[in-house]
């Protein structure tokens, strides 16, 4: 009788553990998920205010299309490219991330091309979408560390033993971090054209 009690006992001690493990598994997932949540809407505000930056660009007759048109495909690209929160794995988190250095990369470019037509330049809309612009990236910068943050607690939980023994069970899988792209920390060359 006295080794049934200890067998439930030990039962009953791992099923609380398991919970727990579970619980904060949860917790953490849940938190990670709002933080990539937060990401997403970071890129949405600024892919809405490209749409505006774009309608005041276009209003400048002669400003060079080519240069507009690769904004205007690169946002359909970066607004098509969406992950689901419930599958932020490192190769989905790739791909998004390549959508949107793609829009970046056009939107500066878009920039740059600017500097050469002062009445866009000194055009009050332009000015607020472009300072609009620079607030929103600095939002994006800091959703993105936020979101790293969280996924730390959540991969060390599900990926330290014992805790993948029933994190592995209930299909609790690692996060993917948002990664700085490829060949970022190199500087970029600046070149002024005097002309």
């Amino acid at each position: 009788m006295k080794k049934w009690i200890i067998a439930i006992v030990v039962i009953v001690l791992l099923g609380i553990w398991g919970m727990n493990v579970n619980n904060t598994a949860v917790k953490l997932e849940e938190s990670a998920t709002k933080s990539w949540a937060n990401v997403e809407s970071s890129y949405q505000r600024r892919n809405d205010l490209i749409g505006n930056l774009v309608k005041t660009v276009k209003g400048a007759a002669d400003f060079e299309r080519t240069t507009l048109t690769e904004v205007i495909e690169a946002r359909a690209k970066a607004t098509s490219t969406t992950i689901d929160a419930n599958n932020l794995t490192p190769e989905n988190m790739a791909q998004f991330q390549q959508a949107q250095s793609g829009l970046s990369s056009a939107l500066s470019r878009l920039l740059v091309t600017v500097e050469r037509y002062p009445e866009l330049k000194a055009n009050q809309n332009f000015l607020e979408l472009q300072s609009q612009l620079e607030g929103t990236e600095n939002r994006i910068n800091i959703a993105r560390d936020r979101f790293n943050e969280a996924v730390e607690p959540y991969n060390n939980h599900v990926r330290k033993m014992p805790n993948k023994l029933v994190t592995g069970f209930l299909g609790f899988d690692e996060m993917g971090y948002y990664e700085a792209d490829a060949g970022s920390e190199n500087a970029p060359d600046v070149e002024f054209d005097f002309n």
